[in-house]
C-alpha cells in the first residue's frame, strides 16, 4: 500500500464531485429523449473513445499491461452496475435527491474496505456511519412507512459503487491512475454495450453531442475520483463525496427550478454532520 496523503486526495475529489454532477445533470437532460441503456453506453464508449487520444499523446498506452486483469473486471462491472441504477435514478427524481441518496457511499465505503482490506473502523467512524443513515433514512421519509422505489435502486448504487471504490484503493500500490481508468472505461464499454439488446433507438446528431460532453467530463472526473483514492484510503476520503450535493442543488434549482423539501434538507445536514464528525476522528 502507498503512503496515505487524504488532504490531496480530498482536493481531488471535491472538483471531481463538481465534474460529475455536472455529467449528472446533462444525463438528465438527455433522459428526455434516450433511454438510459443507451445514455449508460454512450457515456462509457465516447469516454473510452476521448481517453485513448489523451493515453497516446501522453506515453500512456505503452504502459496498459497489468497483473490485476481481475480486480480490473470487478470495478469495471460493479462501476457500470452502480452506474446504471444512478442514471436510471437521475432520470426519474430531483437532481439534488438522486445524488443525495449516492452520499451513503461514504458509508459504505469503511465497511466495504473492513471486509475486503481488513481496514481497521474507530469507534468515531462507527458513530459517524450511524448517524449517516440515520440522514438517509430521512431523505427517505422511511418513517412514513412509504419509501420511492426508485431511491431503493439509488441506495442500492451506492452500496455497488462503494465495492467499485475500494476496489481502486486495492490496486494502489501497483497500477497507476490512466491504468486503471483505461480498465474500466473498456470493461464498461463492453458491459454496457450489453444493455443494448433490449433497445432499438439510435441517437441523433445532437444527442451525440450531448453524448460526446458527457463522456468527456465523466473521464476528467474518472481522473480525478481514481487520483483520490490512490492516495488516501476510501474512508479517510470518502466523506468528501457530500461535497457532490452543493452542485447538485445549485443545478436542479438553475435548469429545472428544484428546491429541497425540509426532510431533504434535515438529511442532508445529517449526513455532512457525519462526514465532519468521521473528519474530526482522524
Amino acid at each position: 500500500m502507498t503512503p496515505d496523503r487524504p488532504f490531496k486526495g480530498a482536493l481531488l475529489l471535491v472538483p471531481g464531485e463538481g465534474l460529475l454532477a455536472v455529467m449528472a445533470a446533462m444525463i438528465k437532460h438527455l433522459s428526455d429523449t434516450l433511454p438510459v441503456e443507451m445514455i449508460v453506453f454512450g457515456r462509457n464508449l465516447i469516454g473510452l473513445a476521448v481517453l485513448l487520444p489523451v493515453l497516446v499523446a501522453s506515453g500512456g498506452i505503452r504502459d496498459l499491461r497489468t497483473s490485476h486483469l481481475r480486480l480490473h473486471f470487478i470495478r469495471g462491472f460493479t462501476g457500470v452496475t452502480a452506474m446504471f441504477c444512478f442514471f436510471f435514478t437521475i432520470a426519474h427524481i430531483p437532481l439534488a435527491e438522486a445524488v443525495l441518496v449516492k452520499m451513503t457511499v461514504p458509508f459504505f465505503l469503511p465497511l466495504v474496505a473492513w471486509l475486503w482490506l481488513k481496514d481497521r473502523i474507530s469507534g468515531y467512524t462507527w458513530a459517524a456511519i450511524v448517524l449517516g443513515f440515520v440522514g438517509v433514512g430521512v431523505i427517505l421519509r422511511a418513517d412514513e412507512g412509504v419509501v420511492d422505489p426508485v431511491m431503493l435502486v439509488a441506495l442500492a448504487g451506492a452500496a455497488i459503487m462503494s465495492v467499485a471504490k475500494v476496489s481502486i484503493r486495492r490496486m494502489a500500490a501497483s497500477e497507476p491512475p490512466h491504468r486503471v481508468v483505461f480498465y474500466f472505461s473498456l470493461f464498461a464499454t463492453l458491459l454496457s454495450a450489453l444493455l443494448l439488446l433490449r433497445v432499438q433507438q439510435m441517437p441523433t446528431g445532437t444527442e451525440m453531442l450531448w453524448l460526446l460532453a458527457i463522456g468527456s467530463v465523466a473521464i476528467a472526473g474518472q481522473f480525478a475520483m481514481t487520483t483520490a483514492y490512490q492516495l488516501a484510503r476510501p474512508g479517510q476520503v470518502g466523506v468528501y463525496n457530500y461535497s457532490a450535493v452543493v452542485w447538485a442543488a445549485l443545478l436542479g434549482w438553475l435548469f429545472w427550478g428544484e428546491t429541497l423539501v425540509l426532510s431533504t434538507v434535515l438529511g442532508t445536514l445529517l449526513i455532512i454532520g457525519a462526514g465532519i464528525w468521521n473528519l474530526k476522528s482522524r
